[in-house]
C-alpha cells in the first residue's frame, strides 16, 4: 500500500516516442575539457606566438611597474605568509603555492588597468590569467611550449565565453569566465585527463561566482583583485581534481547550475574555437596605451586633441562625450564617476579621464593620485 501511494504520488512521464531519440549534448564542462586537451603547441602558428610573447611581455612589465602600490604589496604579504611553495612571487627571490603566486602576481598584473583587454559581450582582461599559467608552470616545470599553449587556451576559453553569454544583466562579474579559463589551463599544465579537466572546472565554478557590485558604484581596492582572486580559486580547483576530488555536475546544464542561476541558456560551439586553421581569440585582444577603463582609451586622445585646438580650457562652458552604452554604464552612468574620490573610481570614470586628458594632455598613473582627484578645476 505505501509503495502504491509513492507510486501515486510520482510525476507521470511522456511516453517514450517511437524510432531512436535524439541523443543530449556533452555537457559543456565535458566539451570544454575536451578542448583544452587536444589543444597542442604545433596548433599555433608563428603570428600566435608571436602574440603571445607581446603581451606576456606587456603583463610582466604592468606587474613589475605596480610592485610597490599599497593593495599589491597586501597581496604579496599574504601570499609570503606560507612557509615555502613552488611558485616565484614576481619582484622577490621567495616562493609560495601556486594559487597565493597566482593571486599576488595577479594583483600586481591588474592593478594600473594598463594591461590588455577583450571587448565581446561585455570586457574582459585575459592576460590576468598569465598570473596562473605562470605560477603553475613553474610548479610543474613545464617547457616554455607548453607555457605558451596554457595561455593561448586561457585566452580562448574566456574570450569565447565572453561572447557567448550575458551575466552583467543579471549582476555578475567578468571573472565568472577566468574561472573555467584558468581551471582548464592550470589543469592542463599539470596533465590531467579529460575527465579531471571538467571537474576542474566544475569545482572552480560552483563556489566561486563574483558579483559586478565590484565595478559600480564607488570602486575599491578589490576592482583589481577580483580576477586574480578567481584565477586562485581555479587554480585550487585544478589541485583539487588532480588529488581526486569531484565537483557538481553538471556545472553549466544542471537544474540548478550556470544556466539556471548564472546566465541563462546559451549555445556553445566549442568546435568552432581556435585550432589549426581557425584564429585564436587572442588576436582580438588589444593592448592598452593608457592605465584606463578601456571604454575611456579613445576619449583620452580626444580629449588631448580637442584641447590642442581650443588653447585655454576656461573657454569651455560643457563637454558631450559620445560612447557606447556598455561604456555608458560602466563609466558614466553613475554619480560616482561624476566625482570620483578613489583610484578605482577615477579610472573607470568616462568624465574624469576626458577632463584630465585635456588638462595634463595625457594619462598615466599619476593622473588618479589624490591631488589630482581633488582639484578644482576637474571637479
Amino acid at each position: 500500500m505505501a509503495a502504491f501511494g509513492l507510486w501515486g504520488l510520482a510525476p507521470r512521464l511522456p511516453a517514450a516516442e517511437s524510432g531512436a531519440s535524439k541523443s543530449p549534448a556533452r555537457p559543456l564542462a565535458d566539451r570544454l575539457a575536451a578542448y583544452a586537451d587536444g589543444l597542442r603547441y604545433d596548433d599555433l602558428d608563428a603570428a600566435t606566438l608571436e602574440r603571445v610573447k607581446s603581451h606576456f611581455i606587456d603583463t610582466i612589465g604592468c606587474g613589475i611597474a605596480a610592485f610597490d602600490e599599497r593593495p599589491v604589496r597586501i597581496c604579496r604579504d599574504v601570499a609570503l605568509v606560507a612557509a615555502a611553495g613552488s611558485a616565484t612571487v614576481i619582484g622577490t627571490s621567495r616562493r609560495t603555492t601556486p594559487d597565493l603566486a597566482t593571486f599576488a602576481n595577479g594583483a600586481a598584473f591588474r592593478y594600473y588597468d594598463l594591461n590588455d583587454s577583450y571587448v565581446g559581450g561585455l570586457a574582459g582582461h585575459p592576460s590576468d590569467h598569465i598570473a596562473a599559467c605562470l605560477a603553475v608552470a613553474e610548479s610543474e616545470r613545464s617547457s616554455a611550449a607548453e607555457l605558451i599553449t596554457a595561455i593561448v587556451l586561457a585566452y580562448e576559453i574566456n574570450c569565447r565565453l565572453i561572447d557567448a553569454f550575458d551575466i552583467t544583466s543579471r549582476g555578475w562579474d567578468a571573472p565568472v569566465f577566468s574561472l573555467p579559463a584558468v581551471a582548464l589551463a592550470a589543469g592542463k599544465l599539470m596533465k590531467l585527463p579529460p575527465a579531471q579537466l571538467a571537474q576542474a572546472v566544475s569545482l572552480a565554478i560552483n563556489d566561486h561566482i563574483p558579483m559586478a557590485q565590484t565595478r559600480v558604484q564607488a570602486l575599491s581596492d578589490w576592482k583589481g583583485l577580483a580576477d586574480a582572486e578567481a584565477g586562485r580559486n581555479a587554480v585550487f580547483a585544478a589541485l583539487l581534481a588532480r588529488a581526486g576530488l569531484t565537483g557538481p555536475a553538471p556545472i553549466f546544464e544542471g537544474n540548478s547550475g550556470f544556466f539556471k542561476q548564472i546566465s541563462g541558456p546559451a549555445d556553445v560551439d566549442v568546435g568552432a574555437f581556435g585550432r589549426r586553421g581557425v584564429p585564436f581569440r587572442i588576436h582580438q585582444c588589444g593592448i592598452k596605451a593608457y592605465p584606463a577603463v578601456v571604454y575611456a582609451q579613445t576619449a583620452v586622445v580626444a580629449g588631448v586633441e580637442v584641447a590642442r585646438k581650443l588653447g585655454p580650457l576656461d573657454r569651455i562652458a560643457a563637454i558631450e562625450i559620445a560612447t557606447t552604452r556598455r561604456g555608458y554604464q560602466r563609466a558614466g552612468s553613475e554619480p560616482e564617476k561624476w566625482t570620483p574620490d578613489t583610484r578605482e573610481t577615477a579610472d573607470h570614470s568616462l568624465p574624469y579621464i576626458t577632463a584630465r586628458a585635456m588638462f595634463d594632455g595625457d594619462i598615466t598613473n599619476d593622473s588618479y593620485l589624490p591631488a589630482k582627484l581633488r582639484e578644482p578645476r576637474i571637479v
